[in-house]
């Protein structure tokens, strides 16, 4: 039975439907798994990941700063989940966007973002993160050429957790009614897990924060040891978690604990909630719910546990839901 609601208002511009996103029980795939697991459906923001938040935050504090002037250039390096929210920030906003993506981004990403506006500037994925080439460098270059530009860089902008901190966190304790218990998601720029972690804690710190990191990745051996491991570091095909720098917004003290998902795993848990959820979800969000399959046997049995699934599975039918691209990466 559908619980009716009340007619909601009439938002004046698309930026205003960003947040309040709903909290979804998942029961089939979630059988095994020691108590209550829920899933912060963030694909339910207009741009259809929870990046919209912290894109929107990052101008809105740059303009304040007078960082960014009336028909300035919004100039970001992004795997295209925060380009989208960006992009509608500068729709609405009157700014100019460009941005650089790695070439290991799905087609879909950045047809979408052709389709709002965007200039895209497409960079090798196999090279270091200060080579000319790559897409911070790349972003980095064009910011200092473009005049009345902003490089908003999502990576060490704290603006980006601030966000979490102010809509995702207080939203996630109000819908647990403060009952949760642990809190899993992909880490990638750090912002969500570190501003839901902070706020969450200071509430209750009893709270368990878990990383989700790929292999290829530096966060899980850095958290753990403090090391740099330049070993650590190659080529994987998950987007959107995962990173070989470590970004400013990622908080280790606020994480308890972090936990490493293969490409294939990722993927194919992705399809699974798909078909027994009904949730059709970004690779990086079939990442998160493995990696708390995997944690499971550290969860007691009345815990509640919250994944935030980040975006959308429409920006990866090309990837993970196409059995041809499975069976090339053997997946299947």
């Amino acid at each position: 039975m559908n619980k009716k609601h009340s007619n909601p208002p009439v938002f004046s511009n698309i930026l205003e439907t960003i947040g309040n996103t709903p909290m979804i029980e998942l029961n089939k795939i979630a059988k095994d798994i020691p108590g209550r697991v829920l899933a912060k459906v963030e694909y339910f923001n207009p741009g259809h990941s929870t990046k919209d938040r912290m894109a929107l935050k990052m101008i809105e504090d740059a303009e304040v700063n007078g960082l960014l002037k009336p028909g300035g250039t919004i100039i970001e390096c992004t795997s295209g989940n925060t380009g989208m929210g960006l992009a509608l920030a500068a729709i609405i906003k009157g700014y100019s966007l460009i941005c650089t993506l790695s070439d290991k981004q799905s087609k879909e990403k950045i047809d979408v973002l052709k389709a709002l506006g965007a200039e895209i500037h497409v960079c090798p994925t196999n090279v270091s993160p200060d080579h000319p080439e790559s897409y911070y460098s790349v972003a980095k270059r064009l910011n200092d050429d473009i005049p009345n530009s902003y490089f908003p860089n999502q990576y060490d902008n704290l603006s980006n957790r601030q966000a979490h901190y102010e809509s995702t966190g207080p939203e996630i304790w109000d819908q647990t009614e403060g009952k949760i218990t642990h809190f899993v998601v992909g880490v990638g720029t750090g912002g969500t897990i570190s501003g839901v972690a902070k706020y969450l804690k200071e509430k209750n710190p009893n709270i368990q924060i878990w990383g989700i990191d790929s292999y290829g990745s530096v966060f899980k051996k850095f958290h753990e040891t403090g090391e740099f491991d330049k070993t650590e570091i190659y080529s994987y095909i998950t987007e959107g978690i995962g990173e070989d720098i470590i970004p400013k917004n990622v908080e280790f003290d606020l994480i308890d604990k972090f936990e490493k998902v293969t490409d294939k795993d990722g993927a194919l848990a992705a399809r699974e909630l798909a078909r027994k959820e009904g949730l059709l979800l970004g690779y990086s969000c079939g990442s998160a719910f493995q990696g708390l399959r995997q944690l499971k046997h550290l969860l007691p049995k009345e815990a509640i546990s919250v994944v935030l699934f980040h975006d959308h599975g429409s920006r990866y039918i090309n990837k993970i839901y196409n059995d041809d691209w499975m069976n090339e990466n053997k997946f299947l």
